[in-house]
């Protein structure tokens, strides 16, 4: 897969000025995208969030602001503005936002064997 990026390079951006909550709803930006993982902003309204999944491999929450409730594997943790929580591949996790959040979202791949 062709990397893809959606901001400038050599340029600085605010994380939370890429992104906004929208009534009732789950924005979601992709910043950065390859073989070798992503990197995605999400911001959530009050009550919205993510249904239980499962993924590949391990993704990372960043939390910008906001309060988040992720439950992985059955357990509830809640993540706020400067924290982090890593959701281990092939376990089911669910996002729940009780109030409006923002976080960013990485995706690391293991390297493919030849």
């Amino acid at each position: 897969m062709p990397a893809i990026s959606t901001i400038a390079a050599a340029q600085v951006f605010s994380l939370t000025e890429l992104i906004s909550p929208t009534a009732h709803g789950i924005a979601s930006r992709i910043l950065s995208k390859s073989d070798g993982g992503s990197l995605t902003l999400f911001a959530f309204d009050e009550g919205q969030g993510l249904a239980e999944h499962t993924a590949p491999f391990d993704a990372t929450a960043l939390v910008l602001d906001g309060r988040l409730v992720l439950t992985i594997g059955g357990a509830a943790v809640t993540a706020t503005p400067g924290t982090i929580v890593r959701m281990p591949a092939g376990v089911p996790h669910a996002v729940d936002a009780p109030e409006p959040s923002r976080m960013l979202l990485v995706m690391l791949r293991e390297p493919r064997n030849p």
